[in-house]
């Protein structure tokens, strides 16, 4: 350094315009965050054409009160029992319990797992579920996210054949639950007789199409009486609609 030279340091405005410009930025962040949580990915459905609004939960949900989830205008909900050949959701029987006597009509799902064979994951479903009295079909939870992405298709379709058959000559009838990708590589050209719940972040009346009895289009709901976010559904058909496939959705 020179003589008589110094080191430069940045003025207090320099500080200011720093601090400033941060926290714009986290702003900036947190607004994005929230749109995209609750509008974008969040579409708005038209209560008029679709007014039975239902949930699903896991075992990762935590329900405090399911009156509450009724008095929040809520109908039905399909919970997760089950997952492969032997992992049962440990929440389940007091979910199914509460949801039923909050009298929210009760749907039971179970996630398929490609690396297992379909007649011992249907055995376990009906061995979690088969008891119960359901007011929805069971529903098997079709997906690759999180799931064996080593198993090929025509395995994973035999196997989802096995579980589906093993599952309708025990007098139940099946729905599939899948996402756009799994649409179309297992449902489309191989499961179309039987009803769909699909999952998709778009507005109920632009994807009809597809032909799905329910459609979820939420991750992050806010509902009454459940802790976090929950994911939202919505059965595609007026109140007279679903008054009138209940009565032919059971087994």
């Amino acid at each position: 350094m020179a003589r008589g030279g110094h080191r430069r340091t940045a003025s207090r405005p320099d500080y200011i315009q720093w601090a400033l410009i941060a926290g714009a930025a986290i702003i900036i962040v947190v607004l994005v965050g929230f749109l995209t949580k609750h509008y974008w990915w969040h579409p708005h459905v038209n209560v008029g054409r679709f007014p039975v609004k239902g949930i699903d939960v896991s075992g990762h949900n935590r329900v405090n009160d399911w009156n509450a989830v009724v008095d929040d205008g809520f109908s039905f909900v399909f919970i997760k029992a089950s997952e492969g050949a032997s992992y049962t959701n440990p929440h389940f029987k007091r979910q199914y319990e509460g949801a039923r006597k909050a009298g929210l009509k009760v749907g039971c799902y179970h996630f398929f797992r490609k690396n297992r064979d379909g007649v011992s994951q249907a055995s376990h479903f009906i061995a979690t579920v088969g008891h119960l009295n359901l007011d929805l079909p069971l529903v098997v939870d079709v997906e690759d996210w999180n799931n064996d992405r080593d198993i090929d298709k025509e395995t994973t379709l035999q196997r989802l054949s096995d579980m589906i058959n093993t599952l309708e000559r025990q007098g139940f009838k099946v729905m599939i639950y899948t996402n756009g990708n799994g649409y179309k590589s297992y449902y489309l050209d191989n499961f179309i007789k039987h009803e769909l719940w699909l999952s998709s972040f778009n507005q109920p009346e632009k994807i009809k199409h597809f032909g799905h009895r329910f459609q979820q289009y939420s991750h992050w709901g806010a509902v009454k009486g459940i802790e976090g976010d929950v994911d939202l559904n919505v059965f595609m058909g007026s109140q007279n609609d679903w008054e009138q496939w209940l009565k032919t959705a059971k087994r």
